[in-house]
Order: structure tokens, then C-alpha cells, then sequence
């Protein structure tokens, strides 16, 4: 279950105030199995949470809220002031669905939905200061690493492969503003041992 009150630091009431910043996060152990050429399960895990972490905090200051069905991911969340929303079994884009919609009824009027593995995520701000669907595909313009959407507005999410034509697709088809933003460090994701270029010094 989601947790009944909002993070110590958070105000009561209407906790959330117009922008919320949502980030799925899979088991640790579970997560970023591409990399099995390149990294150990221990080392693949280590990162995972790393990267989760630097997405959390990239929120800079907005409410975040980590969706997951994982109990250790949980309970890191927790451990960093985030709100959990527990969703078990529904898969990324339930997930997603379902904690955009319970950011919304908490009183988001714009949920930032940032993947769990931005490495060079710093601050997710900027991204709130667009009146509509703001789109950050990866490098390679096929998934989605960041997206924002207006809770009421009816967007389908639709991650996986070629997720970003899909979600651009959705937004047009709500006749919602939209800005898409190519040249980000949002747009590096970490998937296979290529990626890890990122987090080279």
C-alpha cells in the first residue's frame, strides 16, 4: 500500500502543491540484467541503486514519490523521504499509470515521470516549467527517459521499445502543448555495457 501520510519534510495537506516528480524503480537485484557482460550481479545492483538515487535527488526539492513493488526498494525510498506507492504485479506501464493517477488525486497538476537510471540526472525543475507534455527521449529518439503529464489529462503511457513515438503520438492525440527536448543530459540512460561510458570520469 502507498503510505498513508506524506514525508516528514513535505507540508501536510494538500502535501504535493502543483508538481510532483514520480521515478519506478525495479528489485535492485532484478534490474539492469543487460549489463551481465560487463558487471557482476553485486556491481549491477550497486548501481541500480545509485543511479535511482541520483534521480530522486535530481527531484531538487519537488515532492517525489518512487513506485515499485520491491520491499528493499521500499524501504530505500522511505530511507531517502520519498512517498511509496506500492504497486505489486502491474508491470512498468501500470505502475506508471497508477502513480501518476494517485500523485493526481494528492493534488499534482503535473507529474514528472523520470526512469530510475539517468546517471547524469542533477535537477528535474525545469522540466515543470512547460504547461503540457514535456518528452525526453533517450539518445537514441526510441524510449522515454523523462516525460510530463497533467494527471486529468488521459495519457496512456506506453513504455518499451519505440516508446517515444508512442508517447508523442498520445500527447498530439489529447491535443495537449507539447515540447520535446533532444539535447539533455536526461537523455543518457543506462541499458547495456556501452552506456556505462557515462559514468567514466
Amino acid at each position: 500500500m502507498p503510505d498513508a501520510a506524506p514525508p516528514a519534510h513535505s507540508p501536510a495537506g494538500g502535501w504535493l502543491g502543483h508538481d510532483a516528480v514520480l521515478v519506478p524503480v525495479k528489485a535492485f537485484g532484478q534490474a539492469k540484467l543487460r549489463l551481465a557482460p560487463a558487471m557482476a550481479p553485486p556491481q549491477r545492483a550497486a548501481l541500480a541503486q545509485s543511479m535511482a538515487a541520483q534521480v530522486v535527488r535530481s527531484a531538487a526539492g519537488l515532492p517525489v514519490a518512487v513506485v515499485c513493488d520491491d520491499p528493499d526498494v521500499a524501504a530505500w525510498a522511505r530511507s531517502l523521504g520519498a512517498l511509496v506507492i506500492w504497486e505489486p504485479g502491474r508491470g512498468l506501464n501500470g505502475a506508471v499509470q497508477e502513480g501518476v493517477a494517485r500523485l493526481g488525486a494528492a493534488g499534482a497538476g503535473l507529474v514528472v515521470v523520470a526512469a530510475g537510471d539517468l546517471p547524469l540526472a542533477t535537477d528535474l525543475r525545469w522540466v515543470t516549467r512547460f504547461p503540457g507534455v514535456t518528452i525526453v527521449p533517450d539518445r537514441r529518439h526510441d524510449g522515454t527517459n523523462v516525460i510530463s503529464v497533467p494527471p486529468d489529462a488521459g495519457f496512456t503511457f506506453s513504455y518499451g521499445p519505440g516508446s517515444f513515438a508512442r508517447h508523442l503520438d498520445e500527447a498530439q492525440r489529447l491535443g495537449l502543448p507539447i515540447r520535446v527536448v533532444h539535447s539533455s543530459p536526461l537523455a543518457w540512460d543506462v541499458d547495456v555495457p556501452d552506456d556505462l561510458v557515462a559514468l567514466t570520469p
